[in-house]
């Protein structure tokens, strides 16, 4: 069988590892790797003996998909490139800056029949998945996310570089599309959002909070979901899951119980997901429509936050 002949666009901290993932890849050859910073290319090229290469378009000819793990600015333009080639793409998130660009993207692999993937990598998540498969009906899900500072990833808000992942599982789960967002955050370290809270009102009733924060004393990432008289939560970090009910005797306490899970590498399940939607033309787990889904709450809540409202805001349609 012939193999998918791939590159990586931008291999700095988060792009270094999707060429390492590829390399691996049985049906998958790393072709190249592309870094404005030349040294860097020719360092992660070196050590995957690869090709390195400094713009893009030297790129075109060469692979049949990419992935782009460039800085948010730049996500459209490397994109529209790519797909304007013919090339398959796999995109961090978020899928752009604007809407605009976003829509843009999405019309122009629909209409080239190419296969546009956004990087929401906790859909790939062994606790995740464990939990989403056994849910009847939530009605309401509690998602925290939060880091110490680094100076990694501050060309965007904390909406945009954490509680992205989160607007995109809650909305996966609700069963809804989302009708109205409130939302309070502050600056601490940066210019930018550092610390947020959201609440999300789906039309079905499910309600939502989200949390995101880049200057905590520790890492988190947990996700609990109230369906019915069951408590369910992932926590992503560990990679576990358990499911939590009313214990039968006369003192009323949660009895949680363990959810089997196989623990994985979660970059590597996306890239070959997206490797495999190629080669069977089947619609990646999360589209470019999916990936505009999750920026237009981020973008909402920025601008809740931004203009000091904590009223509700009604989603478009």
């Amino acid at each position: 069988m012939k193999k998918l002949r791939v590159g990586v666009i931008g291999v700095g901290y988060l792009g270094q590892f999707h060429a390492e993932k590829y390399s691996r890849l049985p049906a998958a050859e790393l072709v190249g790797v592309v870094d404005a910073d030349a040294a860097r290319a020719g360092e992660v090229a070196k050590k995957l003996n690869t090709v390195a290469f400094s713009d893009p378009s030297q790129l075109f000819t060469k692979v049949d998909a990419v992935s782009i793990a460039v800085p948010t600015v730049y996500h459209y333009g490397t994109a529209k490139a790519c797909l304007e080639q013919g090339i398959h793409v796999l995109l961090e998130k978020p899928i752009t800056v604007t809407i605009e660009e976003a829509d843009e993207l999405i019309g122009l692999a629909e209409s080239k029949g190419l296969t546009l993937q956004i990087g929401h990598i906790e859909r790939f998540s062994p606790a995740f998945t464990a939990v989403k498969e056994r849910l009847s009906s939530p009605r309401y899900i509690s998602a925290e996310r939060s880091a110490p500072f680094t100076v990694r990833c501050t060309d965007v808000n904390v909406v945009l570089d954490l509680m992205i992942h989160d607007l995109d599982i809650v909305t996966d789960l609700a069963g809804a599309e989302p009708e109205k967002v409130s939302a309070a955050g502050a600056s601490v370290i940066t210019k930018e959002v550092d610390s947020a809270l959201a609440r999300i009102v789906f039309r079905n009733g499910c309600v939502a909070d989200v949390m995101a924060s880049r200057v905590s004393d520790e890492k988190k990432r947990v996700l609990r979901v109230f369906d019915g008289d069951l408590l369910y939560t992932a926590d992503y970090q560990a990679q576990k899951a358990t499911m939590s009910r009313r214990s039968a005797g006369e003192v009323c306490e949660l009895q949680p119980t363990d959810i089997s899970t196989e623990r994985r590498d979660t970059l590597n399940e996306e890239i070959t997901a997206f490797v495999a939607s190629i080669g069977s033309g089947v619609r990646p787990l999360v589209t470019g429509v999916e990936g505009r889904r999750a920026l237009v709450l981020a973008q909402m809540i920025t601008q809740n936050i931004e203009k000091g409202s904590t009223e509700f805001t009604p989603v478009p349609a």
